[in-house]
């Protein structure tokens, strides 16, 4: 059992990043606050925001009865809404998953070139060859992905479920393909100790994280619960209290009786964390740097492009800044997007898995 890392596929080397937003453009932006609101009521638009925007696109999406979460959260919220137009604050990825999920639905995004590195490291013409090459595993793509890969996949999967679905499959004799995160990947091989042939993508946010200098953190810090996320490299993994998802570990705090945390994921996170536990203290894992200025921040560039400007722009104007998706990519990418949320469901239900799911 282990990890196989795949050769010889595209991964970039230089993302493109957006250009970060500097603080007067994003005090002018946040003047914006009363129009978005007015906006959104006037046009019936349901807003959906991750964790990972802005504090002000998520107290618009709280303002206006919109959802805040993870994305396959925010896409079933998009689906159950009574809302025609659902509004996507997040990534690509995102709105194509809330395309998928509603797909009668007009889905806009204040921009539609916000990526997610992850999406990025996944090239479908690569897949095809490489799943070509492992007709015996089953194919199994994180959430973070396009719908064209979402669309040629066995199962989709949450970093939430990622551990309980290798169980799952390792229990009824399949081996995994994994795409796109080699740090998931490797930490679901070694939870689960299932055979992962496992693609070589990074978050970049995430993939940023630094064990070593987390180690002189937590010397600084005795009292504090290291929570990580399972996209964050495995020195970093080795040294957490908890390892979870977005929204697990948003609960941890909640429920934790300590009172200091040292967190490993995006920075976002932490207005709801604050918003729901305002007497604990938060610290912000270490990053790496490169020549003095961080690579990240631990905050996602994408995200940032999710400015309150784009989204009324995007709302008076629905046709430019639409997510389609070709019909019978979203009929193919449908289903193993359903096949998890069964999965889910009857994981919270205790009741037996089947062996023909």
């Amino acid at each position: 059992m282990g990890l196989h890392m795949i050769q010889g596929v595209k991964i970039p080397e230089d993302f493109n990043l957006p250009q970060r937003a500097c603080s007067a453009h994003i005090e002018q932006d946040a003047l914006l606050f009363d129009k978005a609101l007015e906006t959104i009521k006037k046009h019936n638009v349901f807003l959906i925001a991750h964790y990972y925007t802005s504090d002000i696109m998520q107290r618009l999406a709280e303002a206006s009865g919109g959802f805040i979460g993870d994305s396959l959260e925010m896409a079933r919220a998009g689906r159950d809404s009574s809302c025609d137009t659902i509004a996507v604050a997040g990534v690509r990825f995102m709105g194509e998953t809330a395309k998928i999920l509603s797909p009668h639905k007009t889905i806009i995004m204040p921009d539609l070139s916000a990526e997610c590195s992850l999406d990025l490291c996944c090239d479908i013409e690569d897949l095809k060859r490489v799943k070509a090459e492992h007709k015996n595993a089953v194919l199994v793509s994180y959430a973070n992905t396009s719908a064209q890969v979402k669309a040629i996949s066995d199962w989709v999967v949450t970093s939430s479920l990622a551990v309980e679905l290798a169980d799952y499959l390792k229990k009824i004799g399949k081996d995994i393909l994994w795409v796109p995160d080699k740090n998931l990947g490797s930490y679901i091989a070694n939870s689960a100790n299932v055979d992962i042939y496992c693609w070589p993508g990074k978050c970049i946010v995430h993939d940023a994280f630094l064990g070593n200098s987390l180690k002189y953190m937590k010397d600084e810090h005795k009292q504090a619960k290291v929570l990580v996320h399972p996209e964050s490299p495995s020195d970093v993994i080795e040294l957490a209290d908890f390892v979870g998802s977005t929204s697990q570990i948003l609960n941890y705090v909640k429920a934790s009786n300590a009172s200091e945390f040292i967190i490993a994921t995006e920075r976002n996170i932490f207005y709801k964390i604050k918003q729901a536990c305002p007497e604990k203290v938060l610290y912000q894992a270490p990053i790496a740097s490169n020549q003095g200025q961080c690579i990240s921040c631990a905050n996602c560039p994408w995200m940032e492009l999710n400015s309150l400007e784009k989204l009324i722009k995007a709302i008076e104007n629905p046709l430019d800044f639409c997510i389609n998706i070709e019909q019978n990519v979203c009929n193919e990418a449908v289903k193993p997007l359903n096949r998890m949320l069964n999965f889910s469901a009857l994981l919270k239900s205790g009741k037996e898995l089947p062996l023909d799911l």
